[in-house]
């Protein structure tokens, strides 16, 4: 009789093991689409703030002289004594690799103007 009942047990057990399991499948499944859709609202957040960041007071330059690239970089500030390229993120952001390549090139001097003419 008990080793019955620790069969049932054991049965019971197994059982439950198999419906925990699948149901931590189904919660990490979960938690991944939110990460993703956490990281999707993050950038869509971060592209749309980048359209406004030049026209909030705080900005240092004037809003018209500005030009949006989108990539590499968010855009091109231009002033009476310098060019400045600008690329605006959030609290948290960091620069891509090639960001950090042209934020290189631009510090290093390695930054040209050049003429073509068309017919």
């Amino acid at each position: 009789m008990f080793e019955v009942q620790l069969l049932i047990l054991a049965v019971l057990l197994i059982g439950a093991v198999v419906v925990l399991y699948r149901r931590l499948s189904s919660l990490q499944g979960q938690l991944s689409q939110l990460r993703f859709d956490k990281q999707s609202q993050s950038v869509k957040y971060g592209r749309l703030s980048e359209q406004f960041m030049p026209f909030l007071k705080d900005y240092p330059y004037d809003p018209q002289d500005f030009r949006f690239l989108g990539t590499p970089v968010d855009g091109v500030q231009f002033t009476d004594k310098e060019v400045v390229f600008m690329e605006f993120k959030s609290a948290g952001g960091k620069l891509s690799e090639k960001q950090k390549q042209v934020k290189g090139l631009v510090e290093s001097g390695k930054v040209r103007f050049e003429e073509r003419r068309v017919g």
